[in-house]
């Protein structure tokens, strides 16, 4: 697996891979909608085929992953992706890395809390505002679980433990 430099020839498989997974061109996090394809992020490649995607962005010391897509699961894909990110943010000196997931995203909350993350906010209800922004969220998502809730996860770059919660 090779993994490179989000290209400007890239843009429009990103576009076409967040409408597939978000139900649309933008994703939402904290109340910012955020256009994918338009951030700097990485490609995982198996020779000539695409198999996975990370975006990201660099705010104020902090870097948030807008999203990380691994269409070959349990292949390190994903693992990779991040491990980009991550590198990524510590050249640019961020302290950490954050990220938005669903109460119903039961996969990534496993992935990202086996890599170091922890979760640091659970905003109940939030999936009720974000709507509004974008509308097409689904009620329901994996495992039939409603989707109400938005779960922030972070993760101290510089010793790679989570952030303690008091």
């Amino acid at each position: 697996m090779l993994v490179t430099t989000l290209s400007s020839s890239d843009r429009t498989w990103v576009r076409e891979r967040t409408e597939l997974l978000f139900g649309g061109d933008t994703v939402v996090s904290r109340d910012v909608v955020h256009q994918p394809s338009e951030l700097p992020g990485f490609i995982a490649m198996e020779g000539s085929e695409r198999i996975g995607l990370a975006t990201f962005k660099i705010d104020d010391g902090r870097c948030e992953l807008v999203t990380l897509d691994a269409l070959c699961q349990w292949c390190g894909v994903g693992t990779t992706l991040l491990e980009a990110v991550e590198k990524a943010a510590r050249a640019e000196g961020c302290t950490d890395i954050w990220l938005i997931t669903t109460n119903d995203n039961l996969d990534a909350l496993r992935f990202f809390q086996r890599r170091g993350f922890c979760i640091t906010t659970v905003r109940v209800n939030a999936m009720e505002h974000i709507r509004r922004l974008k509308p097409g969220v689904p009620l329901v998502g994996s495992y039939g679980i409603p989707v109400n809730d938005e779960i922030e996860m972070e993760k101290a770059l510089a010793d790679g433990e989570c952030w303690k919660v008091v």
